[in-house]
């Protein structure tokens, strides 16, 4: 198998004329019948890189915490990036499929597919002691960790690590950040989009040198812990007929919007002070506590959770504070308070009431 596109070929000796030439056009090439001279040495390894990868795809009956993991994969990795092994299986999601035109995977297919619970024990064998990595990490660490806190189990996946992050740590030209733009970038050839394990291979493969590039100009590796949810209630999904004639997400999807904040917003949060109720807080990028989870207590503390970032915005959060995305160039236009999820978390503690009305 070629792996990252490439393709070895043997090189030819040359001819000595061809040698000369080659000299003269480099004067700093060795001379004809002199030993090369010292070379470069490779950049050190960074010590504080992890030893070894899960690069994982998932497939899914839709994008909401509710939905179901139907395909999972996972190329283990060594601590440079080189595949180590890959693994690949279908999941009964126990209700309907969704979107078949995109995953191709029917009822009919996944009828005989194992239950997640019982493909626990082979994920977690490869997950084990190694960062996982996905592009748009978020999601699929989201997934997985509601697929084990629904089996009653716990990932063993301490950190994780999205691709999309890591293109923007090193700068990479992409016209946007899809999957195939990265691919492209790498010449890596996808072959079936949106299946598990060939997604799975291209970011392997377009991982390894993105791996290498960020060794050899010592860059800080995106890294952020997975928190196993702890905090997870699901209702029982509706059986699902085998001939389920169609995706209806309205018939099986409770609602997610969140009552109106009761408290009037103070205004804009001020560094180095405490949070107080009915301050408009707003996230972006991604997050080591599951993002919902996170909404919620922000909610529960008296908080308004914001979808966008205005001049009425006062704070927001985010893990990727240099991340040239919309929330973060409104923030920086508006002057409103960016702190990470970590400082969040510790204010979350502290919310001051909101003030006495009259």
């Amino acid at each position: 198998m070629r792996f990252g596109g490439c393709q070895w070929w043997p090189v030819s000796s040359g001819t000595m004329l061809e040698d000369r030439m080659a000299a003269a056009a480099d004067p700093i090439a060795p001379k004809i019948g002199q030993q090369p001279g010292p070379q470069t040495p490779p950049a050190p390894w960074p010590t504080a890189y992890p030893q070894g990868y899960a690069v994982v795809d998932v497939e899914t009956t839709g994008l909401a915490r509710e939905d179901r993991i139907i395909s999972a994969a996972v190329y283990q990795l060594d601590a440079r990036g080189d595949v180590q092994d890959h693994w690949y299986t279908l999941v009964n999601p126990q209700r309907d499929p969704g979107p078949v035109w995109i995953h191709g995977l029917t009822s009919a297919v996944l009828a005989d597919a194992p239950l997640f619970p019982e493909i626990v024990p082979e994920l977690s064998r490869r997950l084990e002691d190694r960062v996982l990595v996905a592009h748009n990490a978020m999601f699929d660490w989201s997934m997985i960790a509601r697929e084990y806190a629904r089996a009653a189990a716990t990932a063993p996946v301490q950190q994780r690590l999205c691709t999309i992050a890591l293109s923007k740590e090193l700068r990479l030209p992409l016209p946007n950040h899809k999957l195939e733009s990265l691919a492209a970038h790498y010449g890596v050839v996808q072959e079936r989009a949106h299946h598990a394990l060939d997604d799975a291979r291209v970011l392997a493969e377009a991982f390894r040198p993105s791996l290498r590039r960020a060794a050899q100009e010592n860059v800080r590796l995106p890294l952020l812990s997975c928190q196993p949810l702890t905090e997870w209630s699901d209702t029982p999904a509706p059986r699902q007929h085998a001939a389920a004639p169609s995706y209806r997400p309205t018939s099986w999807r409770p609602s997610r919007k969140r009552p109106a904040c009761p408290y009037p917003n103070p205004g804009r949060y001020e560094s180095g002070g405490r949070l107080i109720q009915g301050m408009r807080v707003a996230f972006s990028g991604d997050t080591s506590v599951d993002r919902e989870l996170l909404e919620d207590r922000a909610v529960e503390a008296g908080l308004h959770v914001a979808t966008s970032v205005s001049r009425l915005t006062s704070l927001l959060v985010t893990n990727d504070p240099d991340a040239r995305t919309s929330k973060t160039a409104k923030a920086a236009s508006f002057g409103t308070v960016v702190i990470d999820e970590a400082a969040f978390m510790q204010l979350l503690q502290d919310v001051a009431p909101a003030p006495a009305s009259g």
